[in-house]
């Protein structure tokens, strides 16, 4: 009976998708502190403070209030209310709260909007190097992500030119887009995301913009596609400039035609997200101040950066216009870089995310080094890295 089990309970084809090498990386990174090494994180995309005072506070006052159960599907109504009015301050944007649902994370917006938008089959461009869980997903979903390779020509961005090229060649249902983009931090300027936005639905596919970098742009000022077309899905999050990685909270803006779709959805998959995390992501919003001087320990850090690689040997990395990235180019030292990532964790204590991660056909020349740790770290990175390249 026990054999007969076993070999029931076999892996799905559909859960047959890569590892999110960051997390082993950072797993790898613990093993060896376990063991009493001082490792420089610079693999996970994480900031190194934490929620605002604010948030925190609002979480202390609720839990002397009483029991926390579920709470609507779509999210705390004050909570959604709280970012439409965001949008008007930050973009100018009239938005309907009832466009805006509450996920747990940016991970399951895309879930739900890849659910809610595609059928098992479809065709969805994403970037590359990209974000690997936007491939990642649609495989598991049933859909066929299709690969737009970016260059320096394009400033390593999806272009109008590109999209209808691939979808001249087999229709497309859809496309992904990241301004900042993790991993390079580059950004689409406001006309070329304009024009970007106006082809795709022009040709019929839909776009899909994750802004969960929103707020940490560093070169100009980030564009909402929001303000381009009501019919683009946006995804968002609390994780990144309000640095809440752990309370998995974000959200969505979408079509009024998919609001019932995605409740329904989320109905089934999660009844509702974590009720303290609403009210701490609800707060978080009157912690602009502290959030902005995170912000300028970012800048800090990328200066460091930009200053101290290039003498310490890594001097060809992608415009590091937004976010907290910075990909570098590796190839004068290695074309693996998962070994070149190993060895510099093992051997220099700098943990860093191998390209293959984000670019399965040529992430193996290039290394994603994240800045959104301590001043200190940023500088015992380049010590460490220099001391290590050059031997």
């Amino acid at each position: 009976m026990l054999e007969k089990a076993k070999s029931l309970l076999q892996p799905s084809a559909r859960s047959n998708v890569p590892p999110f090498m960051v997390m082993d990386v950072m797993a790898a990174a613990a093993r060896l502190e376990a063991k009493g090494r001082r490792i420089v994180h610079m693999e996970v995309g994480q900031p190194a403070a934490g929620a605002p005072a604010t948030a925190i506070a609002a979480v202390r006052a609720a839990l002397s209030g009483g029991p926390h159960g579920y709470t609507e599907t779509l999210g705390i109504a004050s909570l959604r209310r709280r970012i439409a009015g965001a949008y008007y301050e930050w973009h100018g944007l009239d938005i309907d709260p009832e466009r805006v649902v509450i996920t747990t994370g940016s991970s399951a917006g895309f879930m739900l909007a890849f659910l809610a938008a595609f059928e098992p089959g479809d065709r969805v461009a994403v970037a590359l190097p990209g974000y690997p869980p936007y491939r990642h997903i649609l495989t598991a979903l049933g859909c066929e992500p299709v690969f737009i390779e970016t260059s320096a020509a394009t400033r390593w961005s999806v272009t109008s030119e590109s999209l209808l090229e691939l979808h001249r060649q087999r229709p497309l249902k859809g496309v992904v887009v990241g301004s900042p983009a993790n991993p390079t931090g580059t950004m689409i300027a406001a006309p070329a995301l304009a024009a970007l936005i106006r082809s795709a639905e022009d040709a019929g596919i839909a776009v899909i913009s994750d802004e969960i970098y929103h707020g940490l742009d560093y070169a100009f000022a980030a564009e909402s596609a929001a303000k381009l077309s009501s019919d683009t899905i946006i995804i968002n999050s609390f994780s990144k400039y309000f640095c809440m990685t752990g309370w998995r909270v974000g959200w969505m803006v979408a079509p009024p035609s998919l609001i019932r779709a995605i409740e329904r959805l989320q109905q089934n998959l999660a009844i509702s997200v974590p009720t303290l995390s609403q009210i701490a992501a609800e707060a978080a919003f009157d912690g602009r101040a502290e959030l902005e001087q995170i912000k300028h320990g970012y800048e800090d850090n990328r200066r460091i950066l930009l200053e101290g690689l290039p003498s310490a040997g890594l001097d060809s990395f992608l415009p590091v216009d937004g976010a907290f990235y910075l990909y570098a180019d590796i190839s004068r030292f290695s074309n693996d870089s998962f070994d070149f990532a190993t060895r510099m964790l093992e051997e220099a204590g700098v943990a860093a995310t191998p390209g293959v991660d984000f670019d399965p056909l040529h992430g193996r020349k290039f290394l994603r080094l994240c800045y959104a740790g301590t001043r200190d770290d940023m500088r015992q990175a380049v010590e460490r890295i220099g001391r290590w390249l050059k031997g």
